[in-house]
């Protein structure tokens, strides 16, 4: 038996479910069908939310020749055939899905037949292509993002679902924890509603029984692919930027899949690069968090994390030491340096031993002639820089 969610497949895009910015009137590809006019592109976006739909929908409705692959399941034989039919009809659209993971044999033997029009490319990933398209094919391409599905979104096509199941009669309630188990994946929520329909005897549906089913929200959570990475991201910034409720939602995140080696390392990065010398205690009281976590494992790791994260975000921050070594490098890569002074060199005479002079203090030269003035670190407005150069100053006056 057919799966309901592809017996749904849409045919033409006024059945998109969502994506107006893309499929609605007057819209780019809205205008293309139009025009019945196709040049390669991406639909880029996380899983469920219509980029295999518009692909389907454009073909079936501009009734042309096309083939569906998938960038890893099939070989270079099919991508072959694919060619041959192309050159039998002229043109060929060739919907290829997860196209990030397209090998380099595979993208060469197409780039020729894109670059001359008798391969027409539509892409689908849930990966950023700027970040794991080859150049070469990205160049070729344009690239549409698809966004989020709202939860009206997925009401609406899963009342239209619902018209295609004999009898069916299903709460509101449902409907909404529907949505809310689907977490935005509206080919979740579709599969959800079909096992919900097909298990029950009076095809009357209740929230409770799609509890029954599943009552775990989906989340999109990838560990090699964006949606990973958008969570670390995002708590990195949340960090930086104060905001200690969006930093501890995006830490449960984190922690919900179990990803706690991720969270260390990242949670090790922003203590230095975004607090730093505005707080430096915090760095061996992060170590202290994750070896406490360690040593308890989940669930209890989330309270030291918790604690530490929610400091964290709470702390003043400084990000002048990351920016002074970052600064050092560059002038390293670009040749700007020289050689080290002779008066601090190893077989130096005239080296003069700061502990033997009145505040451990002298004046002598310590970077290379050519970049003897360059400073590095400018100190931020906060209370620990503010100490640390006054002392600093003191030190220094004769």
């Amino acid at each position: 038996m057919e799966l309901l969610a592809n017996q749904l497949r849409p045919k033409k895009l006024d059945d998109i479910i969502g994506q107006q910015h893309l499929v609605g009137k007057d819209k780019i590809i809205y205008n293309m069908v139009k025009n019945k006019h196709l040049f390669s592109f991406i639909l880029y976006g996380r899983p469920g939310i219509g980029k295999t739909s518009i692909a389907n929908a454009i073909v079936n409705e501009l009734d042309i020749h096309y083939r569906f692959l998938n960038a890893t399941v099939n070989k270079k034989e099919d991508f072959d055939v694919a060619i041959a039919e192309a050159k039998m009809y002229g043109e060929l659209v060739l919907i290829i899905d997860e196209i990030h993971r397209m090998n380099k044999d595979k993208q060469d033997l197409l780039l020729p037949y894109i670059e001359n029009g008798l391969i027409i490319l539509i892409g689908l990933t849930t990966s950023n292509p700027y970040h794991k398209i080859n150049p070469a094919i990205r160049s070729r391409l344009q690239i549409f993002e698809l966004k989020d599905l709202s939860d009206t979104d997925i009401i609406k096509g899963l009342k239209k679902a619902c018209k295609e199941l004999k009898n069916i009669d299903i709460t509101k309630d449902a409907l909404e924890q529907i949505v809310y188990i689907s977490g935005g994946d509206f080919r979740s929520a579709l599969n959800l509603l079909e096992i919900a329909y097909y298990t029950s005897k009076s095809k009357k549906i209740s929230a409770a029984d799609i509890k029954n089913i599943n009552n775990k929200p989906i989340l999109f959570h990838d560990k090699n692919e964006d949606g990973h990475y958008d969570l670390l991201s995002a708590l990195q910034k949340s960090i930086r930027g104060s905001d200690e409720n969006a930093a501890i939602y995006y830490l449960a995140r984190l922690i919900a899949v179990g990803d706690l080696d991720s969270i260390y390392r990242r949670l090790s990065v922003i203590v230095y690069e975004d607090i730093g010398l505005a707080n430096p205690s915090l760095g061996p009281k992060l170590m202290a968090a994750i070896h406490a976590s360690e040593l308890v494992g989940l669930p209890e790791a989330r309270i030291p994390l918790g604690t530490i994260v929610t400091e964290m975000a709470l702390s003043p921050k400084s990000n002048s030491a990351y920016l002074a070594i970052d600064q050092a490098l560059d002038d390293i890569n670009k040749g700007n340096t020289g050689n080290v002074p002779d008066n601090i060199r190893i077989s130096t005479t005239t080296y003069k031993y700061p502990h033997d002079y009145p505040k451990s203090y002298v004046k002598q030269q310590y970077l290379p002639d050519k970049i003897k003035d360059r400073i590095y670190y400018h100190a931020k407005n906060n209370s620990y820089e503010n100490n640390l150069n006054k002392l600093h100053d003191e030190m220094r006056k004769d």
